[in-house]
């Protein structure tokens, strides 16, 4: 699937750079083989957490991109529904509410410090902090990227997804520094420490990076919360 939305990524950056040279003629040609990949992506079975997850963020991508087309809207609405029951089936909890008759009152869960509690993919929260946030996978790929740190790489949320770490800082970086920090946090410490970032063509500054590992509900670290100073 990964090399699906890398397939798409590149067709996409294609086009745009055809838009920019008025070259017509091979924006319709690029465009012929868009439904497609956005075909293949939708039915393409996802093998791991990562995938469901990108999957899923790219049937809410097209929902955003054709919101002034209702058909295209209530199409891609539809994908997404299938998604969801082929991933966590039709017999998962409801989403609307019992009556009140229904309802017993439950204690609430307790907080869980260094979990996730549910809340580490909610975008909503994570593109609210002023600093650049990505959650990273053991395998050191992006699963999320918000707006400031998508920014400071200079690449869109999309193109980060399923990326090697190492392709946005660089091999020696990752293999002298980022890796040591990251397999620290997987094995579930807390990391906090600064670093030389260049600042352009000025003299280099000190910057803060903080991880935190991040658990499923049975205590499994299944990756790494990084907040950046921006």
């Amino acid at each position: 699937m990964q090399e699906l939305f890398r397939a798409f990524s590149l067709r996409c950056a294609q086009i745009e750079e055809a838009i920019r040279l008025g070259d017509d003629q091979r924006v319709i040609s690029l465009d012929r083989h868009v439904e497609p990949l956005v075909e293949a992506i939708l039915a393409c079975r996802a093998a791991n957490l990562l995938e469901v997850y990108m999957q899923l963020q790219f049937a809410s991508h097209l929902i955003a991109r054709d919101a002034d087309d209702s058909a295209s809207v209530r199409e891609h609405t539809a994908v997404l529904s299938c998604l969801l029951d082929g991933y966590f089936g039709t017999h998962g909890p409801d989403w609307r509410l019992p009556s009140p008759q229904d309802v017993r009152i439950e204690p609430p869960a307790a907080y869980v410090p260094d979990t996730d509690n549910g809340q580490f993919l909610n975008a909503a929260i994570l593109e609210s902090l002023p600093d650049r946030v990505a959650v990273l996978t053991r395998d050191y790929r992006y699963l999320y990227s918000n707006a400031a740190n998508s920014a400071h790489l200079d690449r869109r949320p999309m193109d980060l997804i399923g990326h090697h770490i190492s392709e946005f800082i660089g091999e020696e970086r990752f293999a002298g520094c980022a890796k040591h920090k990251l397999d620290a946090c997987f094995a579930g410490e807390q990391i906090d420490y600064t670093y030389e970032r260049a600042a352009g063509a000025g003299p280099s500054r000190q910057a803060r990076c903080r991880m935190s590992p991040l658990r499923d509900a049975g205590g499994t670290v299944i990756g790494a919360l990084i907040v950046m100073d921006r």
